[in-house]
């Protein structure tokens, strides 16, 4: 049987866009071996109970030059030994890779999960006087790049501009449409006050400013953060457990999709508070969208791209996202107006159901694996 192989060295094995939701989906829907190549030293599987097979290269350490030369090095040989129909790549550090599989005749699509050129500009360990080459030299690089590639696949529209039109389809990161739905959620009114952010714990995702916001809300008994995800760097952990508002916060480590959507079932309103950054602007963040796809009112940063969505589907409040006592007083507004909450809550998975939502995504992804293997 014809294998199509996705490959990441970057990104767990359970990464939620690469196997829960793309490679599943093929499993279900092509007569062809789907497998997951990895680079985390936890063993094959032959086959995990989406259908997909997992392959692991072996731990790479914690460098990219490790990802670039070493995961590349073990990931040809292995790709030469399988010979799949497609390769489907996930990491912007496997661009040579991609470049070398083209020239042996292989079809390779690039999924583009972030503007990395943009996002290099946030980087705090890259030198300011080397982010703007830096940048310009990764933005050559995709553009050579997309030149060749077979198609390229962007999580969201704003990252389509960049790339031909004609070998471009963007598959946009919303929720599954029930997965995060659970049978018997806490009746909306009867939950405590308590507030979820479910991801990855960073400085420029908000961490400190939700941690502060808590502190404006000590006349509330009980008001609490479900934190989950991990933190980067991992020193960042004992910072913010160092504020007077950690009292309030309630960590659960991480979590998998089950314990996700419980926790989504007993909070008022979901957190998405990303500062200001360029790659953050014209961002689709998957964790309002799935807030939305619980049926949550969503507290989230004022960008312009994010106002149209919460505006239009009227599901939220926006708010200064450096300012812990905007988050507070968004906050504050969801517990005092419960029903208008609840409201809005419905109507965020309303258009979850309308518009946001994976399976209309998988539509499109499915037309051009179909018209990539159809020749």
């Amino acid at each position: 049987m014809a294998t199509i192989l996705h490959l990441t060295t970057v990104h767990p094995r359970s990464d939620t866009r690469i196997l829960i939701k793309e490679a599943r989906t093929l499993a279900s829907k092509l007569p062809y071996k789907v497998l997951l190549m990895v680079a985390d030293g936890k063993g094959n599987l032959a086959e995990e109970q989406g259908g997909v097979s997992i392959q692991d290269i072996g731990r790479l350490g914690n460098g990219r030059l490790d990802r670039l030369f070493i995961g590349s090095w073990r990931a040809f040989f292995a790709i030469r030994r399988l010979r799949p129909a497609i390769v489907h790549f996930h990491d912007p550090e496997l661009i040579p890779l991609g470049m070398l599989l083209k020239a042996f005749g292989y079809k390779i699509i690039y999924d583009v999960h972030e503007d990395v050129p943009r996002q290099i500009f946030s980087k705090i360990y890259i030198p300011k006087i080397i982010r703007y080459p830096a940048s310009f030299a990764m933005s050559g690089l995709e553009w050579f790049f997309s030149r060749m590639c077979t198609a390229i696949i962007p999580a969201t529209p704003i990252y389509a501009d960049r790339f031909p039109a004609k070998k471009t389809v963007v598959v946009n990161n919303f929720p599954i449409g029930t997965e995060l739905v659970v049978k018997n959620p806490t009746p909306y009114e009867q939950r405590t006050p308590s507030f979820a952010y479910l991801g990855g714990i960073e400085t420029i995702r908000g961490a400190v400013e939700m941690i502060r916001a808590f502190e404006c809300l000590d006349d509330i008994p009980g008001a609490r953060l479900e934190l989950a995800g991990e933190f980067n760097p991992p020193s960042l952990e004992a910072a913010l457990r160092a504020l007077p508002g950690w009292t309030s916060v309630h960590y659960h480590g991480q979590v998998g999709r089950s314990q996700v959507a419980r926790i989504l079932s007993k909070v008022r309103a979901g957190l998405v508070v990303l500062h200001p950054e360029p790659t953050h602007f014209e961002s689709y963040p998957i964790k309002m969208f799935e807030y939305m796809s619980a049926g949550l009112p969503v507290i989230a940063s004022d960008f312009p791209v994010w106002r149209r969505i919460i505006d239009g589907a009227g599901c939220g409040i926006l708010v200064d996202p450096l300012n812990p006592r905007s988050i507070a007083d968004a906050m504050r507004s969801i517990l005092e107006h419960p029903a208008e909450a609840e409201a809005m809550g419905q109507r965020g998975r309303q258009a979850v159901e309308r518009a946001y939502n994976w399976e209309t995504e998988a539509v499109k992804l499915m037309g051009l694996y179909n018209k990539l293997l159809a020749f």
